[in-house]
């Protein structure tokens, strides 16, 4: 998990916005309440909400 994490501090705001809404997108998609909710926890728990505001 940390070689994920650095990859995604190195990630533009464009792009960090652009992972965020796939994610998004995949939460919404996804049947699997496991995986939804690590989907759904994902942009909070590496720091990309608080990097795109």
């Amino acid at each position: 998990m940390d070689g994920v994490a650095h990859l995604v501090s190195e990630l533009s705001s464009d792009q960090r916005s652009e992972l965020i809404d796939l994610l998004r997108t995949m939460a919404e998609a996804e049947s699997d309440p496991a995986r939804r909710e690590f989907l759904e926890g994902f942009p909070d728990g590496f720091g990309l909400l608080d990097e795109a505001l």
